[in-house]
């Protein structure tokens, strides 16, 4: 399996096993019996997520990888004391996939050596369906990781941060060196651990609440009463106090009252 081969991926592969393992023991087991991998590659990682749960399930979008993890992981090596269904290879695009249909509801962890082109997207597709997602973990461009863990006051956090922690608990795990990975990235990479909250659902319309979010971090340096006139905020709202501070400033829950004085504004 050629390097050359996952370029257009913008993956890098994982060649410390010290690593994989790490990462693979970055899951806390709770709460599930099924993991799914995205971007599994040659199988690093896969092999020690094979150890922990009874159903695995991969994506991968490369066809020669594809035939190569059926290679590795043939049935009657991982089947030991299992069922049939203990490793699951699925060749194709995770982002155009409906995972609910998949799995039918039930929980599954998502983890892995994430293409750094893609990863946000990866993250919100986990954010749309935390009703089956207790649990991610994995490795992203660390300033990508920094990012989605990232509190309020900072100049990283933003539109990431927000929607990740109003629905999962985040915690920056780990650095890993771009010597680890062929062909090396240029920047560090970083591993996360994502655990969905109690409470998962807000006390206010989502759609709008991820609208708010969205608009305001796109004038970032600007006061909300005007990154949010579109929302046609009447005169005595804008002299809420919570409208002179930037969005960086604003925590989940901050948000959260935001949204909720919004809606009784009236859109």
């Amino acid at each position: 399996m050629s390097v050359k081969a996952k370029k257009h991926l913008g993956q890098h592969f994982l060649t410390d096993e010290n690593i994989a393992k790490k990462i693979a023991d970055s899951l806390t087991e709770n709460g599930y019996n099924h993991v799914l991998e995205i971007g599994p590659g040659m199988g690093v990682l896969t092999k020690y997520i094979l150890q922990k749960k009874p159903k695995v399930t991969v994506f991968e979008l490369d066809s020669e990888s594809v035939i190569y993890l059926k290679e590795v992981f043939p049935l009657e090596q991982i089947n030991i004391n299992t069922s049939k269904e203990k490793l699951t290879i699925i060749e194709g695009d995770f982002l155009k996939k409906n995972i609910s249909d998949i799995f039918h509801g039930e929980q599954v962890a998502i983890i892995g050596n994430f293409p750094y082109n893609i990863s946000s997207q990866i993250v919100f597709k986990a954010i749309e369906n935390r009703e089956i997602v207790p649990e991610f973990s994995g490795m992203f461009q660390k300033e990508v990781a920094k990012r989605i863990a990232e509190k309020e006051g900072s100049k990283v956090y933003g539109i990431l941060s927000v929607l990740t922690q109003a629905f999962f608990d985040v915690e920056y795990l780990f650095t890993v060196p771009p010597s680890v990975f062929n062909p090396p990235p240029k920047v560090d990479s970083g591993v996360i651990r994502l655990i969905r909250k109690e409470n998962y659902t807000l006390p206010v319309d989502e759609k709008l609440f991820f609208r708010v979010v969205k608009t305001a971090f796109n004038q970032r340096r600007k006061m909300l009463r005007s990154s949010l006139k579109s929302f046609k905020l009447s005169d005595t709202l804008k002299e809420d106090p919570i409208f002179a501070k930037r969005p960086e400033q604003l925590s989940v829950s901050a948000f959260i009252s935001l949204t909720q004085k919004i809606a009784q504004n009236g859109i």
